[in-house]
């Protein structure tokens, strides 16, 4: 006879305690009631404050964000829904975001800051220091960057352009709001006409803090007074072009009729300016 073979032992499973199975079950029921908050009425979103925001695309995108938060809590941002609302506005260049809980939200827009304006025509439209088109941005007074034909993207690709550009967008604050019009010509290269002052002969677009301070200092010194143009190719020795006396900055009938032997200077000579 055979023998019946042996069943193999089965080993029983441990069972945790019943305080670890209380603690489980809390957690469960706790995170259950957390998720089920995050998304409830008690934390909805009602009051949305959207700040930030210029130019004439200002209301629509208030209006459109104001829309897309209100279907969230302040438990439950989506920051990625609320970036694809400002997504077809260049002007737009992040969003921060902030609650005050239970019902607020605040959300604060960065702006691309326009450093000019592309002009074909009449059409004026901003761009930043990119080169970016910010189509619905403020039309606010900006420096003049002329094309002669209209960009087919949404990024100024000419090179002259983007030279004038990247200019602008080095200069200081206050400088570039004297700024009227950037124009480039083979011989002199770039130059940038100032309201009210010299025009600022830049030439190549490199340099360009160097060339800043420069002129910068060189508009500062009463020896730079009555210039027409100021060149700046080499930022380390300035000039101050078309003075009436580069030698004396006097008016030369002034100067001969001390001293009627000095030769007449000729008019819109060159002086260096020390900055």
């Amino acid at each position: 006879m055979h023998r019946a073979a042996a069943m193999p032992r089965v080993r029983s499973v441990p069972r945790l305690p019943r305080a670890a199975v209380w603690a489980l079950a809390l957690l469960a029921l706790l995170v259950a009631g957390a998720l089920w908050l995050r998304d409830s009425s008690l934390v909805s979103v009602q009051k949305v404050t959207v700040v930030g925001l210029t130019g004439p695309e200002a209301p629509r995108v208030t209006r459109q964000l104001e829309d897309a938060a209100r279907d969230m809590t302040t438990l439950h941002v989506r920051g990625d829904q609320l970036r694809s609302v400002v997504e077809p506005y260049p002007v737009v260049k992040d969003l921060r975001v902030s609650t005050d809980f239970p019902h607020g939200l605040k959300i604060t827009v960065v702006e691309n800051t326009p450093v000019a304006a592309i002009s074909v025509g009449d059409d004026r439209t901003p761009v930043s220091a990119d080169g970016k088109l910010l189509r619905g941005a403020d039309q606010r007074q900006l420096p003049i960057v002329p094309l002669r034909v209209a960009p087919g993207g949404n990024t100024i690709v000419d090179a002259t352009a983007r030279h004038a550009i990247a200019a602008l967008a080095a200069a200081p604050t206050a400088l570039r709001a004297r700024v009227e019009r950037a124009s480039t010509t083979r011989e002199g290269g770039l130059t940038l006409k100032l309201r009210n002052g010299p025009d600022l002969r830049f030439g190549g677009a490199d340099r360009l803090a160097a060339k800043w301070a420069a002129a910068t200092a060189v508009l500062a010194s009463s020896a730079s007074a009555g210039a027409t143009y100021l060149d700046l190719r080499y930022p380390e020795r300035p000039a101050a072009g078309g003075l009436e006396d580069p030698a004396t900055q006097r008016d030369p009938e002034a100067v001969n009729s001390a001293d009627p032997t000095q030769p007449t200077p000729t008019p819109g000579a060159t002086a260096p300016v020390t900055p």
